[in-house]
């Protein structure tokens, strides 16, 4: 399989067919959030004609594949049509960055997007984050790992937090040491060895490493009960990301009192058709928890 066949998979459904981006929406390209090794990591803004303060990180992945030409004015413009601000943020690409260093990245985006959100309209107390499959597990591990920055920091952009205060997501991966049934560890399934590079695994990597790693990189073992409204939706036929990893969250942020919720579709994969449509059902979630 190929690099963009992971990217194709998560975001293809989600571009309207035949639709284009409103005059309304002015997009603003290769916004460099982040350098690292030489290569200097973007993200593109779609202003809206009235922004209402709400600014919306979309995580351009699939597969923790990250590519420019993936970047969609048409889904960003659900958004600024309702007065929302959307970061449709590039992160470094497996194989060459693994899921430890772009989670960093996530949380650098939303860093710069906070420092600066002044420029764009937007309150730095009202970011969502949303994506679908490994945008969506980037999404939930900024709800759950987000946090202050560091008071020392050289850049003043590290010093800001990278807290947000809603998510709402496509078939994320939630936890990776119990993946479709209790006990049973993601990484050893023939299913996703093919994403053993992602997270730097080899035929060498221990048990106690695959379980460490594991834990450190799903969404379940973070700050759940400062979780932010979260809304996830899934489909109770996806083969690739088990619909009992959102049910496993979602149960658990309902233990805590923390605003949530499932949307299952029956029937329904990893993606579907007239998943764009689905967009409206993150933004009226926005709405409902940013406005």
């Amino acid at each position: 399989m190929t690099r963009r066949f992971f990217l194709l998979l998560a975001l293809l459904a989600l571009i309207p067919g035949g639709a284009t981006a409103r005059a309304e929406q002015t997009r603003i390209k290769d916004v460099v959030y982040r350098h690292k090794g030489g290569v200097a990591l973007t993200m593109d803004v779609f202003k809206p004609e009235h922004p209402n303060g709400i600014g919306i990180l979309w995580m351009v992945s699939g597969g923790w594949v990250s590519d420019h030409d993936s970047i969609n004015p048409s889904l960003a413009e659900a958004f600024t049509r309702r007065g929302m601000t959307v970061f449709q943020v590039v992160h470094g690409a497996q194989p060459r960055y693994q899921v430890p260093e772009i989670v960093e990245d996530i949380h650098r985006a939303v860093r710069f997007v906070r420092s600066n959100a002044a420029t764009w309209g937007v309150d730095p107390n009202r970011i969502g984050i949303a994506g679908g499959s490994a945008g969506g597990h980037l999404s939930l591990m900024m709800g759950a790992y987000g946090g202050p920055g560091k008071p020392d920091a050289k850049d003043p952009i590290d010093r800001a937090s990278s807290r947000v205060q809603a998510i709402a997501c496509f078939f994320p991966p939630t936890d990776f040491l119990n993946y479709g049934k209790e006990g049973q560890a993601a990484m050893e399934m023939p299913l996703v060895r093919v994403f053993w590079p992602a997270f730097g695994i080899t035929d060498k990597t221990t048990p106690e490493e695959l379980q460490q790693l594991g834990r450190s990189l799903s969404p379940m073992y973070g700050n759940l009960k400062d979780m932010p409204p979260t809304l996830i939706i899934h489909g109770d036929s996806d083969l690739l990301v088990p619909l009992q990893q959102s049910q496993r969250l979602i149960a658990r942020l309902e233990e805590l009192k923390a605003p949530c919720k499932l949307d299952v579709r029956a029937g329904q994969g990893h993606g579907w058709p007239g998943i764009e449509k689905d967009a409206d059902l993150l933004v009226a979630w926005f709405e409902q928890y940013l406005k």
